[in-house]
């Protein structure tokens, strides 16, 4: 394998790290890059962006980050916390009137933040084209009901977290997601992509897909066998309503649509820029005050949803103890997407971490690649 960009004198054993992905852990086309005190330490890329790998995989190349989309879209509404336009204790209902409805009058953009709103799941099936029209994605979030009484557990909500967030973002801003996000964080970074596939300053777009042989699980798949045991559960319904969340993201109107929760499509490039700002003492994209209140544990306890132990902040993933959540020190923050992407801050380093790949694995958290990344990198600091 052709490993193209660059090490930092010392830290050259990335590079092998880096080819191991594709060796023996079945990566076909990735990038990696790892900034620290707002300088490039690493920066590499490998492989083929298409199915037919006839085109290159580049530094700019872009590759739909799944969940790790959150991370950007909690960092834009801590943005609008920063410009006095949210309060995240003030119910949403009072900026989006429409979402009092079904019992939701009191959920705040703070619950909604650390996943404990329990708007987790559409209630009712909806149909499939439903993903792509942000509209009526919004109208049918504002009359879904709670899968349980707000505030009073943690549940991770895969893809209504962008709609209902986003939602909020919206109207509390009076302006886009697509204009926050450019104005607050694509063009002061100079960032490679952003929400959906089109529109950003990179055109080349990776095609995803399963890796060919599964990585073996650095933890049990809780959520396959809930999903297994009940096909009408949270769950599963959080997961598999409509089924073109789990489908088809590869085709034009996924990469056309807003889907803010999971259709982020990014660089490894991009990812470790927005997390080595917000690790430093002084980041541009957002007062130091405000992200160290939002990056402090708002919620922990085992997940509704993903079936394990979570700690979250305001949007972002707490480092924990477990392999697949090491984001580095204790101080890490961050969020990992299905398949294997993910992006993180460690502030006791100032480093900022990005993995990007288009060859996805079963882990909702780090898998092997990322991990044996990271391992390699905090072993050189």
């Amino acid at each position: 394998m052709d490993i193209q960009g660059f090490c930092a004198p010392g830290f050259e054993a990335l590079y092998d790290a880096f080819a191991a992905n594709f060796r023996e852990h079945g990566d076909v086309g990735a990038s990696f890059c790892a900034v620290q005190h707002g300088e490039t330490i690493a920066s590499l890329w490998a492989g083929s962006a298409d199915r037919a790998g006839t085109e290159a995989y580049e530094e700019d190349t872009l590759a739909n980050v799944f969940s790790s989309s959150k991370g950007i879209l909690a960092l834009i509404a801590l943005q609008q916390v920063a410009a006095g336009k949210l309060d995240l204790d003030t119910p949403v209902a009072e900026y989006w009137p429409e979402f009092a409805e079904a019992g939701k009058g009191g959920i705040t953009g703070r619950q909604l933040l650390c996943h404990r709103s329990g708007v987790i799941a559409f209630r009712e099936k909806v149909a499939d084209a439903l993903i792509y029209d942000w509209d009526a994605a919004l109208a049918q979030v504002a009359k879904t009901a709670p899968w349980w009484e707000p505030g009073s557990q943690q549940g991770y909500s895969p893809f209504l977290y962008g709609w209902t967030l986003g939602g909020l973002i919206e109207k509390a801003s009076g302006a886009s997601i697509g204009e926050l996000y450019l104005h607050g964080i694509g063009d002061p970074l100079q960032l490679d992509g952003g929400f959906g596939a089109h529109g950003h300053r990179s055109t080349r777009i990776a095609d995803v897909g399963p890796l060919k042989k599964p990585l073996p699980e650095l933890r049990p798949n809780a959520i396959g066998r809930s999903i297994k045991e009940d096909r009408r559960g949270p769950v599963a319904t959080a997961f598999t309503n409509p089924v073109t969340l789990m489908m088809g993201t590869n085709g034009e109107q996924w990469r056309s649509a807003l889907i803010p929760a999971a259709n982020g499509h990014f660089s490894a490039r991009d990812l470790a820029a927005v997390y080595g700002d917000l690790s430093r003492e002084y980041p541009e994209l957002l007062g130091r005050e405000i992200l160290r209140e939002a990056t402090k544990e708002q919620s922990r306890g085992r997940d509704a949803i993903l079936q394990t132990d979570v700690a979250v902040g305001c949007g972002f993933l707490k480092a924990g103890s477990a392999p697949d959540l090491a984001f580095g020190s204790a101080a890490g923050f961050g969020h990992p997407g299905a398949g294997g992407s993910v992006g993180f801050a460690d502030p006791h380093t100032e480093l900022g971490f990005g993995y990007v790949t288009s060859r996805m694995g079963q882990s909702l958290f780090m898998d092997q690649r990322a991990v044996g990344l990271k391992d390699c990198l905090y072993r050189l600091l």
